[in-house]
């Protein structure tokens, strides 16, 4: 039988494990997985992956395009191995939290995505009646924010809000989960320690109490976003309907080491300390982290405020797209991690939480969305060769292990000059 691509790695990660194969692809999916030695083109030292799948990203398109947008977003994520991303509801203009501001969404993308992208609708005070019909309109669930979100069209929602949310559309329910009666308003300063003490694990553990009670109450699916605090991690095991991701940086960085005015390291929850960021890792091991995504979270320069280093008025997110799979190997393989861990914890988890039913595992069926990954290449961050749209990030100067040598699209190499990407929707991806 002749396909339409072959690809033979002696390193492929399938989901009972690496070994040596032959990935054949036709009609844009996975049609076999032969023996190593079926002709086709060869890797050679390079790993296949699955296509990573990235639920959290913030393109900021249309209404704040100067602070993202879809055409570099998606170019950033394919050149990082990211073959799909769920594009967040706010930050852009209008927020997604109706039909019609999902349609304003889609017109934006349409044409500009490089990967495959789908869109999450937002949950704020008000909009519970308007729930169900943009959840048939096709997204993969609802955003909603239980503190501050920091723009002012999407306000946080109180418990008792939450709760009507959940009743108005079974759906997965995604939560920036910090308490508001926690947090301090963060000081004027340069010094990393005064913001993070502004924002303490207990604003964490709070609200991620709240996520659990809503979760038992409802009897919804509910999932926490970029846990920072390992200390919340206790109340989500085993809790029926909740899931917890985490994201590179705070798997990464350790608060003590941030430097002053050093405000790209600025996000919410922020980067906690590196007793902490182990705890992180103890909590992917053993399953109560169910994935990594990137929160990423750009915006332009000036919002930063590199010019005074002051973190209280920085702009709080961090761009890291692109560089979300190196990152996690670098630490992962310095762990005694493999690839096989990461790929559960990049691409299938994801995948699989959020419903998108053909994409995670190289396995017959599935998209043909592959990565050509150089587990032992090193390299140095240079952010401005980054594709994201401004060069601002905490990993400029970084060493890192592992490159992304090729992607693959259903079975097409992304070029990053014509978008093959599709807008997904729920049931339909």
């Amino acid at each position: 039988m002749s396909y339409d691509l072959v690809l033979r790695s002696r390193r492929v990660v399938l989901p009972d494990g690496e070994r040596p194969a032959a990935v054949c692809v036709s009609d844009d999916r996975i049609a076999a997985i032969e023996a190593y030695d079926f002709p086709g083109t060869d890797l050679g030292d390079a790993a296949l992956l699955p296509g990573l799948v990235d639920t959290h990203v913030h393109v900021n398109e249309p209404g704040r395009t100067e602070w993202e947008g879809f055409a570099t977003a998606t170019r950033a994520a394919a050149a990082g191995g990211v073959t799909t991303i769920v594009d967040m509801p706010l930050n852009s203009l209008p927020p997604t939290v109706d039909a019609d501001a999902l349609a304003v969404k889609r017109a934006a993308a349409t044409g500009q995505c490089h990967v495959d992208t789908g869109f999450w609708g937002g949950a704020i005070p008000g909009n519970a009646a308007a729930l169900p019909a943009l959840y048939e309109a096709g997204v993969f669930g609802f955003k909603a924010f239980l503190v501050d979100s920091g723009v002012p069209e999407f306000p946080p929602l109180t418990p008792a809000q939450l709760r009507e949310a959940l009743a108005a559309v079974d759906a997965l329910f995604v939560i920036h989960a910090e308490d508001p009666a926690a947090i301090e308003p963060a000081a004027t300063s340069p010094h990393y320690a005064d913001f993070v003490a502004s924002r303490p694990p207990s604003a964490e553990t709070g609200a991620v109490g709240t996520v659990v009670a809503a979760a038992r109450e409802s009897g919804r699916r509910l999932h926490v976003l970029h846990l920072s605090a390992a200390s919340a991690l206790p109340s989500t095991v085993d809790v029926p309907g909740v899931t917890v991701e985490t994201c590179p940086h705070y798997l990464t960085f350790a608060a003590e080491e941030v430097p002053d005015g050093a405000t790209e390291f600025k996000c919410c929850p922020p980067i906690r300390d590196a007793a902490n960021r182990e705890a992180l890792w103890q909590g992917l091991a053993s399953g109560a982290i169910d994935f990594v995504v990137s929160d990423h979270s750009p915006c332009t320069p000036d919002l930063k405020r590199g010019d005074t280093g002051d973190f209280a008025a920085a702009w709080g997110g961090i761009a890291s797209l692109q560089l979300g799979l190196p990152v996690v190997w670098t630490q992962a393989a310095a762990r005694g991690f493999t690839l096989a861990d990461v790929v559960r914890w990049m691409a299938t988890r994801p995948a699989e939480v959020v419903g998108l039913a053909r994409k995670g595992r190289i396995a017959v069926g599935y998209d043909a969305d592959l990565v050509a990954f150089e587990p032992d290449a090193a390299f140095v961050v240079d952010a401005g060769r980054l594709r994201h749209r401004h060069p601002v990030t905490p990993y400029h100067g970084r060493a890192l292990l592992g490159k992304v040598r090729t992607t693959w699209l259903r079975g097409s190499v992304v070029d990053g000059v014509t978008p093959r990407g599709r807008l997904l929707s729920r049931g339909a991806a």
